[in-house]
């Protein structure tokens, strides 16, 4: 939407006011934002069968991952910045940073393309959300985590698909 900014000085000091047009979306806009849907859609599908550390069932399952937590946007020409919220099933879950370090390693493994991943809770979804969204997103913890032969095992398990 394009703002046509209007400034006036009266005695009464400085005043701003905006007046907005609407403009119908050109054919490259709607281009980008069908790349842009359909990059969403594919991180989903990768992600939605990881498998709950702690369940015999999948993060789609639990509603740990949805199709509305995922947002993609054009970080520069050849890469994406992919944001990913997802949703503990309850507040106080002790595996959550590895909920969210088994999506980052589906995402590394998954997509062709460049990106970088910004791997969230959803706010008020859980008690250390800070620390948590913190440890899932700084790439020398991820890296430690994963030298951990126990803790990269446990991955492992969780990135494996089964027949349903």
């Amino acid at each position: 939407m394009a703002t046509l900014w209007n400034w006036w000085i009266s005695d009464q000091g400085a005043h701003t006011s905006a007046l907005q047009f609407s403009f119908p979306p050109d054919k490259t806009t709607m281009a980008v934002d069908s790349e842009l849907t359909d990059i969403a859609a594919t991180v989903y599908d990768a992600i939605r069968l990881v498998r709950d550390p702690e369940k015999d069932a999948t993060l789609e399952d639990l509603n740990v991952v949805s199709e509305e937590g995922i947002k993609v946007t054009r970080f520069n020409e050849d890469k994406y910045l992919i944001t990913v919220e997802f949703v503990p099933t309850i507040s106080h879950c002790s595996l959550a940073t590895l909920i969210g370090l088994c999506i980052r390693v589906k995402l590394m493994r998954a997509l062709p393309f460049p990106f970088k991943a910004d791997i969230h809770l959803a706010p008020g979804s859980h008690d250390t959300e800070h620390e948590v969204n913190k440890q899932i997103n700084d790439k020398e913890r991820v890296a430690a985590a994963l030298e951990n032969p126990n803790l990269a095992r446990v991955v492992e398990e969780c990135l494996v698909e089964r027949d349903c």
